[in-house]
Formats: C-alpha cells, structure tokens, sequence
C-alpha cells in the first residue's frame, strides 16, 4: 500500500507545509536497485586501534572513498564508528565526540555503524561497562538522525575480528540500501564462519531456498528477493492459495509446493520436493503465519490452538525433519520471521505474541544444534509493514502506527525480504541465534 503522506513531504509544497506545522517529515527511503553504489558518498572511518585500520583497509578492496580523518562539511554517505579496543567508559569519549562533529555532515539516507566487542565477553567491570555503553549510545542516536539516516550496530564476539567474513557481510549490508527500514539493532558476529560471495549481486547463487507462506504478501517478496540474488526456489503455501503460489512460482521460475505446513509430514514433503526436484536444500525460510487476534479474556480454544499450530509448532517440526535429514548438512541456513509482537506484546494478541516470542526461544536454542553443519538460524521480526493485513486498519490508526518510529513511516514488504536474504548467504555465517528487528526502529515496546 502506498503512503501518499510520505511522497507528499518528502518534496517541494508538501515538505515546507509539514516543516511550517511541525508535522512528521518522513523521506522516501534509499533501496537496493542493481548496480547501484553501496554508499553514496565518502565513507568516515573513526577510531586509532588496529581494528579501525583493517577494516578501513577492507573498504578500500570494494573501491569505497574512505576517510580516516574529516573534511569539514563534505557530505558524508557513512560513518563507521570503530569501538572494539575500548576497555573502559572513557575510552569512549574521543572516537564518539569526534564522529559526531561529522554528524550534521550526513547526506540523506547516510548511514552510522558501530562496530564494538561483546559486553558478555569482558574481561571486566570497566570493560564490559564500556561495551555495554556501546548499545544505549547506538539506539539513541538512531532515534536523533533525520533524513532517512539510520544508525545500527555490529558486535563481535570473542575470536572474532572486524574484517572476520560475517562482520564485513553485516557492514555491507548495513551500508546498503537493503537495510533501508532497519534502524537501532545490532548483530552479533559469534564465530569467524562464512565467506564473501563471489558476485555481490548474487550472493545465493547455487543455493535452493524454501520459502514457506509464499503465495502472497512478505512471503512472496522474499521469494522474489531471494531468486533476484541467485537462488532457485521452492515456495510453499494450503492448497487454498494454489493460483497465488503458481503465480508465484512462474515468476521467479521455481517449484510449487501445495502443503498445510501444520501437517506430520510436512518436513518430509518440504526436504523430498527440494531433493528431487533441485537436487538439493540450503536454505528454509519460515515464512508462513496466521493472526487470530481477540482480548485474552475472550480467547476460545480454536484461535489459540490454531495460530500456535501454524506460527511455531509447525517450525519446530519441521525443524526436526530438517536436523535429522543429511540432505541438509552443507552449511544449512534457516530464518524465521518473528514480529515485534513476540518482543514487545501487542493488545488483543496474547496467542500471536506467544507464538512469536516462541519462534524467537526456538532460535537462540537451535543455533548450536546447526552448528555442527556449519549452519546457522536468524530470526527476522518486522514492524508494521505496508501488506493487505494492514491496509485493512482504520485509517486513523494506521497513520499513527505508520509514524512510530524513528523512520516515521512503515516499511515494505522488500525490507524484510532483503533482511532475510542477507541472514540467508553464507555472508553472515557467522551469525547465528540472532533476532534482527525490520521495524524502523520502533518507539514503543523493547
């Protein structure tokens, strides 16, 4: 669904009148075209340590205009704020202070990246307290920057390094239009897995993706996102939605699987289509949920058995299938889609939060099961997200939902997609356990 309010600010008349009455000035965001630069615009690197050396030396490799030192008013395309040396709360004063003389130097649509240690790995009080100063820093100077700007995080782990293959993946796509409606998160790099692809516009190319709830909506956006980046996919979808799904599947030239995916066997059909139809499976991606929203006081059995069966209990199974299939044993990726739901709540949802806080448990538990595989499980949770659930809001509050957050206007399907697709390539192999909110930032919940 289109937000007519946002084109009409984002220029000429509209944008002096929402600037002479204090309106909400949203832009229109910067997304992944082909081809198009990562950045545009010269990209700031700040800190002295070693880190900040390499990692500028990297950004040098993807022919980026870097800069160690500031050029008063040059506009800036990104800041990359380089804090993984930091052993005490002071030791942030210097790169920090500094980065933020360049802030009002930030082009539209500019990006900031922290790139710092896990608190959880200190070697102290001091230490962790500094690196755990990292996040309140990042998330509140994403709720200040304007203009489409968004400011997000990259948290290394013991043993891993800034240029480590994930931390570098987690950088681009941050930089990145496909990160145009992920603003205040962070991803933690927890190993040094994963490799760059060979070609940056198809970093899936070779892999077989399934994609669950895939006849319509986010789902067949990931579909689209997913072949767009080189893999052949297989999309899921009840049998009810069989025209939408062979839509689908014709336009990005892959197979259609008719499965209600609560079934026993749903693992085994979803594994044995992929294998013998594709010859192999790399990549699940747990698409398929339903709302049955009511007042917990007015909840009956059937809404909330039913949005349990389909949005986690089904993932879990299927996951099963998937751990004990050595069809599913060559660096395996899986990502669901959570909601902000699950982290937040939301009134009238107590059975979809619940299934969605699941999903996320189901996550952080399965990440050392895959392991061993080399693989790895993400979660993706959106926000509110311009779909055909949401046009059917009321207009009033629709509007108000739309501008709350830090983006101050939804987000498209494409924006989770492009989240999952990253989560999905061998780029962010190193991720894993992790939870990326797609919410622009919301301002209201955890």
């Amino acid at each position: 669904m289109t937000d007519k309010y946002t084109q009409f600010v984002s220029r000429g008349f509209g944008k002096d009148i929402a600037k002479r009455l204090g309106l909400p000035q949203p832009v229109v965001l910067r997304r992944h075209q082909p081809g198009e630069p990562l950045v545009r615009g010269p990209v700031l690197v700040q800190g002295s340590g070693g880190g900040a050396d390499e990692l500028a030396a990297a950004l040098l490799s993807w022919d980026l205009d870097v800069r160690r030192h500031a050029v008063p008013r040059e506009k800036l395309g990104a800041i990359i704020l380089v804090l993984d040396e930091a052993a005490r709360p002071e030791d942030l004063e210097k790169p920090v202070l500094a980065a933020a003389a360049s802030l009002r130097d930030l082009a539209a649509n500019a990006r900031v990246v922290t790139v710092s240690r896990a608190a959880a790995g200190a070697p102290g009080p001091a230490a962790a307290a500094a690196r755990q100063g990292v996040d309140g820093l990042l998330r509140s100077l994403a709720k200040e920057l304007r203009a489409g700007a968004t400011a997000n995080g990259i948290v290394l782990a013991d043993g891993a390094g800034t240029t480590s293959p994930s931390a570098l993946g987690a950088l681009r796509f941050f930089l990145s239009g496909r990160s145009a409606f992920v603003d205040g998160q962070f991803l933690t790099v927890s190993t040094t897995a994963g490799q760059q692809p060979a070609d940056a516009e198809k970093p899936l190319a070779g892999k077989v993706a399934v994609v669950t709830g895939a006849a319509r909506g986010i789902g067949a956006a990931i579909a689209r996102t997913l072949h767009r980046d080189g893999a052949t996919v297989v999309v899921v979808d009840i049998p009810a939605a069989g025209d939408h799904l062979a839509t689908v599947a014709n336009e990005v030239h892959g197979t259609a699987l008719q499965l209600d995916i609560s079934r026993e066997d749903a693992g085994a059909r979803i594994i044995g289509h992929a294998v013998e139809r594709h010859g192999r499976l790399d990549i699940v991606i747990h698409n398929a949920g339903i709302t049955r929203d009511k007042l917990l006081a007015n909840m009956d059995q059937g809404r909330w058995n039913s949005v349990i069966a389909v949005n986690i209990a089904a993932q879990l199974r299927i996951n099963e299938a998937l751990l004990a299939s050595e069809h599913f044993r060559d660096a395996p990726r899986i990502v669901s889609v959570a909601s902000t739901s699950g982290i937040a709540g939301n009134r009238g949802q107590t059975n979809y939060a619940a299934s969605k806080g699941g999903v996320i448990g189901m996550v952080r538990a399965t990440a050392p099961l895959l392991a061993a595989h080399g693989g790895s499980i993400n979660a993706v949770a959106p926000g509110f997200i311009e779909t055909e659930m949401t046009a059917r809001i009321p207009f009033a509050t629709r509007e108000v939902a739309r501008r709350l957050n830090s983006l101050q206007q939804g987000g498209r399907p494409g924006d989770v997609a492009e989240a999952i697709a990253f989560l999905a390539s061998d780029a962010a192999g190193g991720i894993s356990g992790e939870v990326l909110r797609v919410c622009g930032q919301n301002l209201v919940g955890a």
